[in-house]
């Protein structure tokens, strides 16, 4: 299948692709430069000099080492885990999850063009999908440069490819994207909803940043334990998948079922409400 029958089958898909390339593609060679910048320091840096004589970090550090378990950050799957919960790779992840979220629909309707695209024969759940499909693509193209940086990272180093498995580098990746697809369907349901991009665009910081931080503050105050699994970051770890080759199935499960409850209240919340208020 050439592009050309790509876009005319999709177009709305390709059309937002399309109109933010530039901004896409600026976002891969970052993610890229800073998974390579973190391969080289977990590379160079040996282990025990991390925290100094300290093997054991304080609890809250398991939160940017990506683990739930008994993954230390002081160790090279910590290391490079944390470059897969870095707030820069949470950054740009956000970046193409709000820019996009907020161009399905609330742009939009904030612009008052979405009545002149209705009066086309473009179907609002087509609208929708279309723009949705723009949007996974974009976020999983986005693990998939974080995925290969660190890949490729692990097999040229000996240290490394000693201490992380095979497959623990592509269950991260395949994880990166559960917790992606866990942030894209509310937002997704924010944007079906609203008539500000600026809602939507918040709705991300939200539910990407304000995850993280609450992860953080249950794994470093243990009143505050149980509220991290409220957070999608509980279910994301990628420490853990670096150390043993592996998640277990709970994890990406309870991701991946958020984002699809988001996505059908998306749907239906876009088949309910009237575009022209």
């Amino acid at each position: 299948m050439t592009p050309g029958t790509v876009s005319r089958r999709l177009p709305l898909v390709w059309l937002a692709l399309h109109r933010r390339r530039r901004m896409l593609l600026t976002l891969l060679i970052a993610m890229v430069v800073f998974e390579v910048l973190i391969v080289v320091i977990a590379g160079t840096v040996p282990t025990n000099e991390v925290f100094g004589a300290r093997r054991t970090p304080p609890g809250a550090f398991k939160a940017f080492s990506g683990s739930s378990g008994d993954v230390s950050i002081a160790s090279y799957p910590g290391l490079l885990g944390a470059g897969l919960t870095h707030p820069v790779w949470i950054a740009l992840q956000l970046t193409v999850i709000g820019s996009l979220g907020a161009a399905a629909v609330a742009a939009d309707v904030e612009s008052g063009t979405i009545e002149l695209l209705m009066t086309r024969p473009v179907s609002r759940r087509r609208l929708l999908a279309e723009r949705a499909g723009a949007l996974i693509a974009a976020s999983v193209l986005l693990n998939a440069a974080a995925t290969l940086a660190v890949s490729l990272g692990v097999a040229f180093s000996p240290k490394l490819r000693a201490a992380v498995p095979e497959g623990g580098v592509f269950a991260a990746g395949l994880l990166g994207c559960a917790l992606t697809f866990c942030l894209i369907g509310p937002v997704l349901a924010v944007s079906a909803l609203s008539r500000r991009r600026a809602h939507v665009v918040g709705a991300a910081v939200v539910l990407g940043a304000g995850g993280f931080a609450l992860n953080f503050i249950a794994l470093a105050w243990s009143p505050a334990g149980p509220l991290r699994y409220l957070s999608p970051f509980h279910y994301y770890a990628p420490g853990d998948a670096l150390a043993h080759g592996g998640v277990p199935w709970t994890s990406p499960t309870v991701l991946l079922g958020v984002g699809l409850l988001g996505l059908l209240a998306a749907f239906r919340l876009l088949e309910r409400r009237d575009l022209a208020i």
